[in-house]
């Protein structure tokens, strides 16, 4: 996966979220981190944006997975960090279905 491209799609997904909810949205970079950021970006939107993403790059990232939020660390990921994650864990969710197959 592409880390430009994939960062480039969930800045794009996250500024259109903010626009049609008629919310506010300053420019977003890789070091903004939506849920300290952006108005009303919380825990009901966080889905909306995942299976947005999901759907644009073609790959399942499943519903119980935060990708805003840090598991851990329970701190609030920022765009970089959520792209790296993301690679990481579709890269990793590829290595268990060649298993599994």
């Amino acid at each position: 996966m592409d880390l430009a491209m994939l960062k480039d799609k969930l800045i794009g997904i996250i500024s259109q979220i903010q626009t049609n909810s008629g919310l506010e949205c300053p420019p977003l970079t890789g070091a903004t981190k939506p849920i300290d950021s952006l108005p009303k970006f919380d825990s009901k939107v966080w889905p909306a944006a995942t299976t947005i993403l999901s759907v644009e790059i073609g790959a399942t990232i499943p519903n119980d997975v935060n990708i805003f939020v840090d598991n851990v660390t329970k701190m609030p990921r920022s765009i970089d960090e959520i792209t790296a994650f993301v690679c990481e864990f579709l890269k990793k969710q590829a290595q268990t279905d060649v298993v599994a197959a």
